[in-house]
């Protein structure tokens, strides 16, 4: 019996495409490393963002120039960037719906916590989560597995109790790692092969499906 569900932030409650995207690029632009408006950096919306610009940068994670790429990044998305950014369609009364219906909600994000909080309150959907779990700014917990595991220990949540909601692999694999169930929603930024390579139990095209898949969740094994 599903009792719980974590839900992730950036590409599943909201698309933060503009926010993340222009912030990433003045962040590089200040380390002299300024990226072409033509070049695709949707890619780096998901996974732990210090890793995507070292990436880009071509230098390795611990590199002094990725750690100022950040703070460059974060100059400008604490003021300006994180509220560049809109709520997917349904997803304020489907989350009113499951709580409602008995599940307890929690923000399962790789996002620094400080700007998750933000974020939802400033589009009023904090009120909806139990708990508004994400990273904290020296880069501890953003990886999945290692953010879901510490959930499931603050809040002494049962694993075969809990399901995953994200766009990405990162979701899918970090709730397989804890042994939860996953649903991935495709109108966000994990292409078609990355989620069917990581294989979540369910697919869904709009977050208002959310409520109708969970009950054939329920009597398969995690």
């Amino acid at each position: 019996m599903i009792k719980n569900i974590l839900i992730d932030l950036d590409g599943t409650l909201t698309d933060p495409k503009v926010g993340i995207t222009a912030s990433a690029r003045y962040g590089l632009e200040k380390v002299g490393h300024p990226i072409n408006e033509h070049i695709n950096i949707d890619w780096i919306i998901g996974p732990p963002l210090k890793a995507s610009l070292a990436k880009i940068l071509n230098v390795a994670l611990d590199d002094n120039l990725a750690e100022q790429a950040l703070l460059g990044y974060r100059e400008r998305f604490s003021v300006t960037g994180l509220f560049e950014n809109q709520v997917y369609p349904h997803v304020p009364e489907t989350l009113e719906a499951l709580k409602q219906q008995g599940f307890k909600l929690y923000v399962a994000t790789a996002k620094p916590t400080v700007y998750a909080k933000r974020i939802l309150e400033h589009f009023q959907l904090a009120p909806y989560f139990s708990r508004i779990y994400g990273s904290e700014l020296s880069g501890e917990r953003t990886n999945k597995a290692e953010l879901i595991a510490y959930i499931l220990e603050q809040e002494q949540l049962a694993a075969a109790e809990c399901l995953m909601v994200g766009d990405r692999e990162y979701d899918v694999l970090g709730a397989r790692h804890n042994g939860i169930d996953s649903i991935a929603v495709t109108y966000g930024y994990g292409s078609a092969a990355e989620l069917a390579h990581a294989q979540p139990k369910k697919q869904i095209e709009s977050f208002a499906d959310l409520a109708a898949v969970i009950p054939s969740l329920c009597s398969q094994p995690v």
